[in-house]
């Protein structure tokens, strides 16, 4: 028997995101649009692979007050403990994209230098599109190397919120303090 995982949703301005936590890790934070919360349950147990309780624990409690106080523009940083399943390219991946401050951004190929060569560049961008921590792992922070808005697995009005959101909450060059 595989462990239960427990899962909460929050309403957010870019929409309704769940939290999927085991008792120290956050595992999910995706954006949940559709469907019954019974049809979202059915389904976070399908792509994980086990069972998911639809109850908060305190991960995903404290998932939702980081939230909220990101939102507000309160928060500059998540704190909570990750760990997201994926290979060992994507953990590099998405190791890179933490690394990225709030308020600035990086291209596909800045990463791809960074865990393998340009050659690297479409893994990047898959390993990007499969990051299952939105938000908190920033895959919204990467852009085109010529500084479009590209593919967003939540839709670029998201990605487009997000960044817009946090160059608020942390203006970066001359006039940042």
């Amino acid at each position: 028997m595989t462990e239960a995982l427990f899962c909460e949703w929050f309403d957010t301005p870019v929409g309704d995101l769940v939290a999927v936590a085991d008792d120290t890790h956050l595992r999910v934070l995706g954006f949940e649009d559709d469907g019954s919360p019974a049809d979202r349950l059915e389904r976070q147990r399908r792509r994980l692979g086990c069972d998911v309780i639809a109850a908060g624990n305190a991960i995903t409690t404290a998932m939702g007050r980081e939230l909220k106080a990101y939102f507000a523009g309160e928060l500059f940083d998540f704190t909570l403990p990750l760990s997201p399943a994926g290979s060992e390219f994507e953990q590099k991946v998405w190791a890179e994209l933490l690394k990225v401050p709030l308020g600035e951004t990086c291209s596909y190929g800045d990463i791809a230098r960074n865990v393998g060569g340009m050659e690297t560049v479409r893994a990047v961008g898959k390993a990007n599109g499969a990051n299952p921590i939105a938000i908190v792992i920033p895959c919204h922070r990467c852009i085109g190397s010529d500084g479009s808005l590209t593919g967003y697995g939540g839709g670029l009005w998201r990605k487009k919120f997000l960044l817009r959101h946090e160059g608020e909450m942390r203006p970066v060059g001359l006039f940042a303090l």
